[in-house]
This record gives C-alpha cells, sequence and structure tokens, in this order.
C-alpha cells in the first residue's frame, strides 16, 4: 500500500479596504469523456498505488510515476474528502476491460485503476506510470471526480509537450485558451520509489457545493 503523504505549505492572503473586492473566478478543467474502457470489475487492490499488486513482488513496468494535485472550485476553495479515480492503459497499451482486444501481453503487476479520497487541503495523489499511447490516441490517463451532490466530473489528463498531442482527436476538441488545463509536466526527479513526478490541479466548475451547468 501506498500511504506516503506529501506535505504541502500554500499561503493566504486577505485583502483589507473600506470597498471589498471579488476575485475573478478561476477557469474550470474542461470535461471529456470517460472513453470506453472504465472497468467493468474494479480490482481487489485497489487503492492509490497502481504500481504494485498486492501479492506480487515486480512493480508494474514504465516509469514510475507520483502524480499529484488539488483539487478545488472556482473560487479556488479546496473541496475535501472527495473521491478521485484515476484508469490507464498499462506500459503495454493494455487496459483492463474484456472489450480490450490488444494484441501485446497484459502486465500483470500494474493495477489498472486506482481511487483516493481528497483530504482538507483538496490535496490528492497516486502512483501510477507515465502514460503510454494506445491505438488511435496520445498518452493520456482519465480522471473522475465524485462531488457530494452532483453529477460525477470526468476529464483526461495528457503530457505536456507531447507531440502526438496535436493528432489526438480528443485533445484537439479543447479549445486551444484551455488545452493548459489538462496537461501536466512530467518531470524526472531523484527518488527512491519512482522515476518522475507530475502535478495536475482539477478546477470543478461548483461554487460552496452548488452544482454549475458545466
Amino acid at each position: 500500500m501506498y500511504k506516503q503523504r506529501r506535505q504541502f505549505i500554500f499561503a493566504l492572503s486577505a485583502t483589507v479596504g473600506a470597498m471589498p473586492t471579488l476575485a475573478k473566478a478561476l477557469v474550470s478543467t474542461p470535461k471529456q469523456s470517460a472513453g470506453p474502457f472504465y472497468p467493468v470489475d474494479l480490482p481487489l487492490d485497489d487503492d492509490n498505488d497502481l504500481t504494485q499488486v498486492q501479492g506480487r513482488q515486480q512493480p508494474a513496468g514504465g516509469i514510475i510515476s507520483d502524480l499529484s494535485g488539488r483539487l478545488i472550485d472556482i473560487n479556488g476553495r479546496p473541496v475535501r474528502d472527495t473521491r478521485i479515480e484515476i484508469w490507464q492503459c498499462d506500459v503495454n497499451g493494455r487496459y483492463r476491460h474484456p472489450n480490450e482486444m490488444g494484441n501485446n501481453p497484459i502486465d500483470p503487476n500494474f493495477q489498472g485503476h486506482g481511487h483516493t479520497l481528497t483530504n482538507r487541503e483538496g490535496e490528492y495523489r497516486f502512483r501510477t506510470i507515465r502514460p503510454v499511447p494506445y491505438p488511435g490516441r496520445t498518452p493520456h490517463i482519465h480522471v473522475a471526480v465524485f462531488p457530494r451532490g452532483i453529477r460525477p466530473f470526468i476529464t483526461q489528463l495528457y503530457i505536456k509537450d507531447e507531440p502526438q498531442n496535436t493528432q489526438d482527436f480528443l485533445f484537439n476538441r479543447i479549445p486551444d485558451d484551455r488545452r493548459h488545463l489538462v496537461v501536466a509536466d512530467f518531470k524526472t526527479v531523484e527518488s527512491v520509489d519512482h522515476q518522475q513526478n507530475a502535478q495536475f490541479d482539477i478546477i470543478l466548475n461548483r461554487v460552496s457545493g452548488t452544482p454549475i451547468d458545466q
């Protein structure tokens, strides 16, 4: 089980004046399709570490990556105690789904799906692999958020400056001025348990728990 937590420090600022000012709302993360390969049955070992399957000694193939970020609303407030799920293909381009008919062998050491809950600051963290291409698609990770009281929010995470992004039909559906909201920079790091770090903040189009049309 992957239970380490990273400590984050955030600075808060306040404005004092005779006339109150309103902060400009953030731009929400674009919605995207869940795709056809959301797992039919979630793996028995289903936590936030996709790279280590219970009962197996070897880690998943691929570039082990630490993926973390914050879940916030359009006013920048944390959305706490909220389930986040990710799923993606393994290093051989295989999803954990009965309708996925790839020819490459499935990596038995990759979990394929994981979940976690945001903490009081809206922070989340996964250990997974750097996403790899799937036939017809640029490298990506599927992301689903399950806020209480409103329908799930689904998007996809892409690699910053990945050349194949320009040819991907779903990535190209996102307006140019919002594509930066669905990319993460996977940076090489010196660590004993992973090879790259990526930061991906998710901004929900909601305020104080009230749903807003996406």
